[in-house]
Formats: C-alpha cells, structure tokens, sequence
C-alpha cells in the first residue's frame, strides 16, 4: 500500500532531523537547494536556542515538524522555508528586513503574514473574534501559502496540546474546530481536516472521545477481519472485469461518527455505516465501471449516492461516493476516484502546486474565488458581526448543486432559493431579479432549491432588490449584494434630496451651488464643516446630522444675508423636520408603511403610482395632508418639491391585501377572458374589476384590478400569466 493511498500521518517526530527533512523533499522534488533548507533550519535554530515548549523539549522541534507537514503535502520550497522561519519574528529579535536579506521577499511576506496571524487570539467575544478574522482574510488574500503554513503549525500544536493547561486546550481546540478545520475544507486539505477534527473531539468532549475510542477497540479483530474479507471479495469483482485498481477500507474518523449519533441521537451501537472503503483506478472511465460493477454484486442503499467527479465540490473535490449493503447486511461507504483525484483530495489547494523548470516559484499561484469574495466582504461590510456571519456561512461546505439553463452548475448553500442562485451568476443578474423557472415551472422566489434542479433567472431592467428580499436569501453573497445595492439607493436618494434642501434654501438669498462652488464658498464652508466633498455635505442634509441654517452659516458671502433676513420657509422647514423625525419606528399592523408619532400624521398611498410593497417607495410632505407615499419610479417625482422628501419603509406586520392594475395585450381568441380570469382566480387572486375590448388588429387588450399581498406575489401573476402562449405582453399600469 503506498503512501499517497493511506491517510498522511501527522504525528510529532520528536527526533526529526533536517537531514531527514531534506529527503522527504527530494522524494518529489528531485532538485532541492538543500544549502538553503540547511541554512533556514540554522538560522532557527539559533534564534530559538535559549526557547522551550510546554513539553521541555527544544523549541525547534516545533518548526521542524511544522516543515515535514508541508513537505507531507508536497508544498514548495519556500513554504518549507517560511515553515521552518514562521515564529522567528513573533518570538525572537528578528526583524522581517532580515529575513528578506537573508533569504527572499516572498519568504518575508509569508512569515510576516504568519506573524500577524500568529498574534491574532480568538476569544469569546464575537467582535473580537470577527475584527481578529479579518486580518486572517487579509493575511490569504496576499499569499494563500500563508494559511497552509498556519493549518501545518496548528495541526503540530494540536499533535502536542497534552502539555497545557485544560482551560487553554480547550480554548484551542474550538477555535481549531471553528475556523481551521473549516478552512482545511475549503481549501480540499481532507487529511488536515479529518485529523483536527478528531483531535478537536478529544480535548472538547473527552468523555466521548475516549468512550468511542474504547468500543471501536473492543471490536479491533473483528473490524479488521471483515475489512480485509470485504477488499479481497471487491478486489476480486474488479479484477474479474479487467479494472486496474488499489482497494482499501477504514473505520470512519471519531468526529464523524459522533456526528452521526449527535444527529440521529442514537447510540454506538445503532450506527450502521461505520466503515469506508475507497477504490482508486487509473481513468475516469474505469471509475464508472468500477460503480457499475459494486451496484450490480452489492445493492444499493437509495438516495445514497452522490456524483462529484461529474460536479466537483467548490474545493476541486472529485469522486463517486455510494453507499451500499456489503457482507453480512452492514452497510459501507465506497468512494472511487483516480489516482489525481485522490491526491487532491489528500492535499486539497497544495496538490495542484507544481515546481516550474527553474526554481521553486508556484506555478499556481492563483486565489480561489472564495477567498477574493472574502476580501470583498471584509471591504464592503462596517459591522464586525455581520461580517462574521457572512464568515461562518462561507466556510459551511454542506449545499445544493443547481443547474443553469446552460448546463453549467452553481453550489449554494442548504436552503438556499433561486434569489440565491440569480446572485450566484451575477450581481446584476440578481438585482434584476423578478421570478424563477424551477424545472421549466414558474415558482416563488422564496422556493428551496434541491440538488439537481435547473433554475432559469427571469430579470426585469425597472426591477430593483427590496429590504423584503434579505428575508429571502441564505447565502452571505446575496445578502451582502442587496444590502451594498439598497445603500447605495439611499445614499444617492439622499444626496439628491440634501443637494435640492440646499438650493431651496439658496434661493432665497439669490444664490446657487454652482455660483458658490466657482468662487469658493463652498470649498471654505466644507472645510469648516470637516468634510472632503459636496456629495457627503449633500447626504448629511439629507439624514438631519446638519440642517441648512448651520450649513449657510458657514458660507461667508452669506453672513450679512443671514443677519438681516429670515428665510421664508423656515415655518415649514421646522413642520417638515417634525414629520420626519416622526417617520422613522415601527407602525401598527394597521399602517401599510413604517410611520411612528403622533396619531394625526396622515398617510396616505399616491393614487398615480399605487406603490404596493416590495417597491422602492419615498414619502413627500404636503402640509396639512401629512405624507404621500410614491413609487421610486413614479412618472410625477421630478415634479415634487425635493426638500420635502423623507425616507419611509413597508410595514412588514400588515396584512392586507393591495390592489393594482396590470395591461395584458393578447392574440384575440374567443374564451381568453375566461381562460384568463380562471388562471387568476386559481392562484388565489381575487379580481376586483377586468376591462377588455378586442383591437383592429386581431388583439385583446385587457385590464385586471387585482388584489396582491405584495411586489412578489404581483410577479408571481404577471409570470403566470406571460406563461400562456396566446399573451403577447404583460405590464403594469
């Protein structure tokens, strides 16, 4: 059995040496600089020459295992190089300058990252924990090599936790369990992963580590018996039809197992599939045969079967997973998958590393997409625990494969809806997002995917996301793009709004934005203010952190001005910052917008837009009447006085029904009415009225007043109704 087949051993090797470390490389890089692996050990070892572990033994056995890790995983030279240097700079008086000059600056760098990383302490507080995470994503971003040296010292601290105090190994070990083990996964370090997570175990829930531990002994002889018996009678099928293969079989990890009996709350003993056997072959071709072969001498178990060579996980994962009733009725996992498979699936990111003719540069250096949507994360996102969130639901590998209509395939999380999957193709994809056909059917877009279902986007140009779309989502990339996408609304609403409250107020002195910015007024009154540009004064007037008088006051041609006049509007100015102050809390279920204040605010929905929820809606202040509420898009906003307008939202808690008009232009058929008004009434919309009149032109022109709960519910109609070959066109009104 070779090396690559078993799992990589990551056990401490107190009596390592660097002679034999040098070797490891040589077996699969033939032209190692061994001067150079010699003189990083050196430099180490002198560093570290007066330092101990927790163990008593000589601190640069830690590095040198931390390296044989990397070597286990064939990682580059420099890597191995960083690997044997990472605490140098942490623990002793070196600086990063010195190790640039002594070795080289990509050395340098992946050390510094090491060190940064090094200093982050992941405790219980989860701002903490998140702003720590951040300098992580940062630390990947710039070198990925930085994290797999990071999982190599975290796998021989974890080898070696028995020599600290209780209260720290259990510290670790969930934080081991947390984020590194979930970055093994992602980055398709499987042999990293299994054994964290089983170390994690041990000193998290030693009681059911060592209690596993015990009944997997007591039935060692038999377990091994029947490994053997069923490789051989495997082996045997195969080789029957001419399959080239390598057959083994183990117990599944610790983790694993307890994992099932947490899930399933069952015991030991009621567990069936305990034991994997892997088949490795020489081609996909013969992975094939090879299943076809299993099926037809073992059967089945259904719904047990998964094709990730045909659809590889995220991490590059490929290999034919299927569970199967073997000898005497157990149950047992087999896996096939080629001999390139296995070897990523063993070293994840690290097997696709090779050396180029010269030198030991990475060939593929290249961050995986995952780690760029992180950074991208880390930018967009102020909130420490939020980004957390988007963290944590990045690295939960468990999802859904989702075809497109081009037979290309998305993996989103559990749960996730077809919102979701329109994020997933493309930021705009998504925004523009008005329904979903799931397997040819129109559905909601609050529907949950499953594995195989091909999913086709409908988009509209006039859509835009909604605040009630964050209640749709699950994956952190939509969330992330809606909110990113409603800010940006408000903030350009905002200085809209903030520009227009200025003029009105310059008006009034004669005086304009334009006139001020050629003689610099406004440069001068930005400064006073503290601010860099007119668009963040504009916004500031907009959200009330300033008001117009402050903001004139500090315009110098306008002093003489403010002290003999008083502005004409001011009486409003003051009514309308009354309403919004009072636009801004949770309404009743009676309200159909979020207004708080005094009962005689009145609020009422414009009659030439009639905005239902789901649209993006503003408020305009008319004195006496209280707030109109209209549609972003409405044909009569540029005539509204923009100083009067105030921010406003749906009421999620109210119930009742809206209704709206849409246009429906047809092939004139007798029966389309009915036909119509069947399908409508089906979906459980009521029609309120419905004008039809037949065209010259052999078309039915049609108009159903219609009662929808809200925005999603009206698209959910229009789809349905666009569905019918005889409608040419569907549209609001």
């Amino acid at each position: 059995m070779s090396l690559l087949e078993r799992m990589i051993d990551f056990s401490h090797e107190k009596d390592l040496t660097v002679e034999e470390l040098i070797q490891r490389i040589k077996n699969y890089h033939k032209e190692v600089d061994e001067p150079l692996i010699t003189k990083a050990y050196e430099f180490a070892a002198h560093a570290h020459r007066h330092q101990k572990r927790s163990s008593g033994e000589p601190y640069i056995i830690h590095p040198l295992n931390v390296s044989a890790t990397l070597a286990k995983l064939k990682m580059d030279e420099e890597t191995i190089v960083a690997g044997l240097l990472h605490d140098v700079v942490e623990d002793c008086d070196i600086t990063p300058e010195e190790i640039e000059r002594e070795f080289s600056n990509s050395i340098a760098q992946i050390v510094v990252g090491l060190t940064k990383i090094s200093k982050i302490e992941f405790k219980s507080q989860l701002e903490s924990q998140a702003e720590n995470f951040r300098k992580m994503v940062v630390a990947m971003a710039k070198d990925l090599r930085v994290i797999i040296v990071k999982l190599a010292d975290r796998m021989h601290n974890m080898r070696t936790l028995q020599y600290v105090s209780i209260a720290k190994q259990k510290k670790i070990a969930q934080e081991t369990l947390d984020i590194y083990v979930p970055l093994a996964s992602r980055l398709g370090i499987n042999s990293l992963k299994g054994e964290l997570e089983d170390l994690c175990l041990r000193y998290l829930h030693p009681d059911s580590y060592y209690r596993l531990a015990e009944k997997v002994a007591m039935k060692k002889d038999d377990r091994e018996n029947y490994i053997a018996n069923t490789v051989s009678l495997i082996k045997e099928k195969l080789d029957e039809y001419m399959v080239e293969s390598q057959v083994s079989g183990r117990p599944k990890n610790f983790y694993s197992i307890y994992k099932k009996m947490k899930k399933r709350e069952v015991d030991f003993e009621q567990i069936q599939d305990l034991l994997a056997f892997r088949i490795i072959v020489t081609s996909i071709t013969d992975c094939y045969k090879s299943l076809g072969i299993i099926h037809s001498y073992f059967t089945p178990v259904p719904g047990r079967f998964k094709d990730y060579i045909a659809i590889p996980k995220v991490n590059n994962y490929q290999s034919l997973h299927s569970t199967v009733m073997g000898p005497k009725g157990e149950r047992i996992e087999i896996q096939i998958r080629t001999w390139e498979m296995h070897e990523v699936a063993e070293k994840g990111i690290a097997a696709h590393w090779k050396y180029k003719e010269h030198g030991s540069t990475l060939a593929g250096q290249k961050r995986l997409d995952w780690i760029n949507e992180l950074v991208e994360f880390n930018q967009a996102l102020d909130s420490n625990t939020e980004f957390m969130d988007v963290v944590k639901n990045d690295l939960d590998m468990g999802g859904v494969f989702i075809f497109t209509p081009t037979g290309d395939v998305k993996e989103l999380r559990f749960g996730a809806t077809p919102l979701d999957f329109a994020y997933a193709v493309h930021t705009e994809v998504g925004n523009r997002c008005v329904g979903a056909k799931v397997n040819g059917k129109i559905v909601p877009l609050k529907y949950r995917l499953k594995s195989g279902d091909s999913v086709e986007i409908l988009t509209s140009k006039n859509q835009t996301p909604t605040r009630d779309w964050l209640k749709i989502v699950k994956t952190s990339r939509a969330r992330t793009k809606i909110r990113q996408h409603l800010s940006k609304l408000e903030r350009d609403a905002g200085i809209d709004i903030g520009r227009q409250m200025l003029e009105n107020a310059l008006r009034v002195h004669q005086k304009n934005i334009k006139t001020l910015e050629k003689c610099g007024d406004l440069k001068i009154a930005l400064d006073y203010l503290n601010l860099k540009e007119l668009d963040e004064l504009f916004f500031q007037l907009s959200a009330g952190n300033l008001n117009t008088k402050s903001v004139l006051s500090c315009i110098p041609s306008l002093k003489d001005s403010l002290k003999e006049k008083t502005l004409e509007g001011e009486n409003f100015e003051l009514y309308s910052d009354k309403i919004k102050n009072q636009a801004k809390g949770i309404a009743s279920r009676d309200n159909a917008v979020i207004v708080e204040g005094i009962d005689d605010v009145e609020v009422r929905l414009g009659r030439c837009c009639n905005p239902i929820p789901g649209d993006n809606i503003f408020g305009f202040i008319t004195k006496g009447r209280g707030i109109t509420i209209h549609n972003a898009n409405c044909n009569r906003i540029a005539e509204l006085d923009q100083s009067r307008r105030v921010f406003v939202e749906w009421n999620p808690a109210y119930q009742q029904k809206h209704s709206v008009s849409i246009k429906v232009i047809t092939h004139d058929k007798p029966g389309i009415l009915s036909h119509l008004s069947k399908q409508i009434n089906n979906m459980g919309i009521n029609i309120k009225s419905a004008l039809a009149r037949s065209m010259p032109d052999a078309k039915g022109n049609f108009i159903f007043e219609v009662e929808v709960k809200d925005y999603s519910d009206l698209m959910r109609l229009v789809s349905m109704v666009e569905s019918n070959e005889e409608v040419i066109a569907v549209s609001r009104t």
